[in-house]
């Protein structure tokens, strides 16, 4: 069954349901199967005297990227000149914006920063660990592209962390970023709003939502921060038992929020037990536990309504599938 336009296929009942409590699949770091292991790297901090060593820059590429197919798809011995070594080829294919669109996400969590140095003054970027290839320009004119083609699906964009705003130029970054993203959406934006539903955005003719992280800039055009509940760990009962205690005492009924199924590398020297898998990387760990993880999301969402709910690899093991039917489950509370 394909998700490219699942809100329109809502049943009606749901079309007056507020946006705060549909149940909509995102995607975790949106932008990582872009990165660029030739960027500087941007963290984790300590590291960042060592931008000039590939090595390094290509080990927090394989623990950084997100939202790819696969990895890991041969091990081969290679003889060196006198030994043999065993090597791990990683091949990753990217699932990139338009791919995600079509598997059905609706969430995207889009981290904005402006790389030192560089000869456009107003030219930004995403990153995670390092900066990606692609600028912010470019997806969000490929976002607006498939948004105006599927006018019934609506698209949540937060936008946060811009990295590389430094004081003497933020205003001019952020405001440059702000008036493109008016010009670029235009009529599509739904402004700010106490109760969005889907009937009203589809009378409207609105069908993107932009979250902009920076209380400095807000706009009628432009949503507060959305919440990210995550677990901090890479340990799965640590991570559900912090997001049950987010559900249950800190998330607003009145907004959105996201549940961030995805697993954190430690900040300390204990993310040395992972990054020092040779044969191993980030986006394998979380395939490995995504299916667990939509497991006690079906049973938790019984008990404390979902909202937004976030992964690395959004095409993988049903996760758009599983997410959407929650709006279908019978005893949903509203």
């Amino acid at each position: 069954m394909s998700y490219s336009d699942w809100m329109s296929k809502l049943p009606a009942e749901l079309h007056t349901t507020s946006l705060f409590k549909l149940v909509i699949p995102g995607s975790h770091d949106s932008m990582s199967y872009d990165l660029d292991v030739h960027s500087r790297i941007i963290e984790p901090n300590a590291l960042r005297r060592f931008s000039r060593l590939y090595c390094v820059r290509k080990i927090i590429h394989t623990w950084a990227i997100t939202q790819v197919r696969r990895e890991l798809i041969t091990t081969a011995w290679r003889k060196m000149e006198r030994m043999g070594r065993l090597t791990c080829q990683f091949l990753s294919q990217e699932v990139n914006m338009t791919e995600q669109l079509n598997a059905g996400v609706r969430y995207f969590d889009l981290r904005i920063g402006r790389k030192p140095n560089d000869t456009d003054p107003t030219r930004l970027y995403f990153h995670h660990g390092l900066y990606t290839h692609t600028d912010v320009e470019t997806i969000l004119q490929e976002i607006n592209t498939w948004a105006e083609s599927h006018p019934k699906e609506i698209l949540i964009l937060s936008l946060s962390h811009f990295e590389g705003f430094d004081k003497k130029i933020a205003a001019k970054l952020h405001n440059h970023l702000i008036e493109f993203i008016k010009n670029l959406f235009k009529a599509k934006l739904l402004p700010n709003m106490v109760n969005p539903t889907l009937k009203h955005c589809w009378d409207n003719g609105k069908n993107v939502i932009v979250s902009y992280d920076h209380p400095s800039y807000h706009q009628a055009v432009l949503w507060r921060k959305i919440t990210y509940y995550y677990g901090n760990s890479m340990d799965r009962a640590k991570i559900t038992a912090k997001l049950c205690q987010a559900l249950e005492k800190q998330k607003s009924p009145n907004y959105f929020f996201v549940c961030g199924l995805n697993p954190t590398l430690p900040h300390n020297s204990g993310i040395l037990r992972y990054i020092l898998r040779v044969c191993d990387s980030f986006p394998n760990v979380v395939r490995r536990g995504l299916p667990k993880m939509l497991r006690w999301a079906k049973q938790q969402h019984e008990k404390t309504p979902m909202n937004i709910i976030a992964s690395d690899v959004v095409t993988r093991a049903d996760f758009v599938k599983t997410v959407v039917e929650l709006n279908l489950k019978k005893g949903k509370r509203r």
